[in-house]
């Protein structure tokens, strides 16, 4: 039923969390998974290989964005008919990808973005709540579309909607301008809930003050378009 589903995972010095990411995908009954290793300075491509999946490796890293653009063109050239994206540190629960899926196909959608708002059980850190309110504004303002979610990095996609779909931003911005081509393009967009574990470790990673201003600079030129 999921032969055709492909699951895209950016990663950047994850030698120590993708294991358990990988090993609970294939345990979900998905075989095509593509980690794209981004520049990392330790083992990340060795120990996904060990797994038997695909690996492609930026020689510098590029940046999230860049990343999944280069996993989704992969997939999109082996076949897939769904594109999944899901982040590599285990913040996500592979568990959740089949929901995805299931209400991509069940609906004829262009793409269901996972959202970690809509699950009330999840435990969000204040910090993460605030950013995403912020960001889910400006996506507002910058796409006319409303999500709430708008930087989540689970997500999928049909193969066609990827097609037409380019990713040019580099950084982590990607994730609004994707919201963007479901705009340009007319495309059909739901929402599904899911689950997110944050532990120190991933808190440290990820967006902040700093790299929200920096996104919105880059954001800005969307607008331009």
């Amino acid at each position: 039923m999921y032969d055709n589903v492909y699951i895209v995972i950016p990663a950047k010095d994850e030698a120590n969390r993708i294991s358990g990411v990988l090993h609970h995908i294939l345990d979900a009954g998905f075989a095509n998974i593509i980690v794209v290793d981004d520049g990392s300075t330790d083992n990340t491509s060795e120990v996904s290989r060990s797994f038997g999946v695909s690996v492609i490796k930026h020689l510098i890293n590029l940046g999230a964005g860049a990343a999944t653009q280069t996993g989704i063109e992969y997939a999109v050239s082996k076949g897939a008919a769904v594109i999944v994206t899901i982040d590599a540190d285990h913040q996500h629960l592979p568990s959740d990808i089949k929901g995805l899926v299931d209400k991509l196909t069940e609906n004829s959608a262009d793409i269901v973005i996972g959202s970690r708002f809509l699950n009330k059980t999840n435990e969000i850190p204040a910090s993460r709540v605030f950013y995403n309110k912020v960001a889910n504004v400006l996506t507002y303002l910058i796409t006319g579309i409303k999500v709430t979610d708008s930087q989540s990095g689970m997500k999928a996609l049909s193969a066609d909607f990827a097609k037409k779909s380019k990713l040019y931003f580099n950084g982590f911005e990607f994730s609004v301008e994707m919201i963007r081509n479901i705009k340009v393009n007319d495309a059909k967009m739901l929402e599904s809930p899911i689950s997110v574990i944050y532990t120190e470790d991933t808190l440290s990673k990820g967006q902040n003050l700093l790299t929200g201003i920096k996104m919105l600079a880059k954001l800005l030129k969307l607008t331009q378009r």
